[in-house]
């Protein structure tokens, strides 16, 4: 779905990843955009994931909403939009549907509980954020500034410099694959 990294990933920079703990899944805010067929593949599955929902969000047709938007950077062309509900107990008052009151991702709860890969469900554009595309579909990341004056952000200042392939080297090799992910640890410039 990407076409490769654009070149800031290749940069270090004081920055790391938030703890579930800590920010209870603040990214889960306001749902997700899922490709045609990622969404189709969900209700195919939903006999594995209706368990791991939470009470109440167990009937698939509520899964999603109405809304759809052409995407250019994933295969269908198409993305559809997870359901998102007021949920007091999650911050900013709403929630992905999918999201449990545990702040865990039922996708990912369903994928694990499967003996499949934890992101066997859980959509594209979850697995690549907080990073996003450039307008080349290259993956990349907002600038710093605007990262971590979020209070829901999943980044948290980081006592020193750390490569941004590091940082997020779980989903870039999820999702550029092992091979690729060498190459780019390869041509990181090395610091002094």
């Amino acid at each position: 779905m990407s076409k490769g990294v654009h070149p800031r990933l290749l940069e270090s920079e004081p920055l790391q990843r938030c703890k579930l703990n800590e920010c209870k899944a603040a990214c889960c805010l306001y749902g997700v955009w899922l490709d045609a067929g990622e969404a189709a593949d969900i209700l195919a599955h939903a006999d594995l994931i209706q368990p791991h929902m939470p009470e109440g969000r167990r009937d698939p047709s509520d899964w999603f909403d109405d809304r759809q938007e052409e995407d250019e950077f994933l295969p269908s062309g198409q993305v559809v939009h997870s359901a998102v509900l007021p949920s007091a107990w999650h911050y900013g008052g709403s929630a992905c549907g999918f999201l449990r009151p545990d702040y865990k991702c039922a996708l990912q709860v369903a994928g694990q509980a499967a003996g499949l890969h934890p992101w066997r469900f859980k959509p594209f554009y979850c697995i690549l954020h907080p990073l996003d595309l450039d307008e080349e579909g290259r993956i990349t990341l907002d600038t710093a500034s605007a990262l971590l004056e979020e209070e829901g952000s999943c980044l948290r200042p980081a006592p020193k410099r750390i490569p941004l392939l590091l940082t997020f080297e779980e989903e870039l090799r999820y999702l550029l694959g092992d091979e690729t992910y060498r190459a780019l640890l390869a041509e990181r410039p090395q610091e002094e």
